[in-house]
């Protein structure tokens, strides 16, 4: 499984579109086997969640995420977590041990 999170200098970014990169986690039972960071490509409308689709993502972790966004991960039945923050590696560690939940935060406007 892969597990995403949307990170600015190792710290989970407040809005996942806008962050530097994605710090993309290979896990096999529950045990990070590889990380990989990837500079973010671009936030076009619709992108993104498009994009880690392609890569297997099936969990993106961010502090906030547009409502658009949220739609189509959850189109593609990639699990949503907002509101977390923090270092990266903790994040993940949390989210492996059953501890990270959802705050649901959804941006309703968009960040020029």
């Amino acid at each position: 499984m892969k597990i995403a999170i949307a990170s600015n200098k190792g710290r989970v970014a407040e809005h996942f579109g806008h962050c530097e990169d994605f710090a993309i986690y290979d896990i096999s039972v529950n045990k990070v086997v590889a990380k990989n960071v990837i500079p973010n490509p671009g936030h076009k409308p619709g992108f993104l969640p498009n994009y880690l689709n392609d890569l297997g993502v099936k969990v993106i972790i961010a502090g906030g995420m547009g409502k658009g966004a949220v739609d189509i991960f959850q189109e593609k039945n990639i699990e949503v977590i907002t509101g977390a923050g923090g270092e990266i590696d903790t994040v993940l560690q949390a989210k492996l041990a059953g501890e990270l939940v959802s705050d649901d935060s959804v941006c309703d406007h968009h960040h020029q």
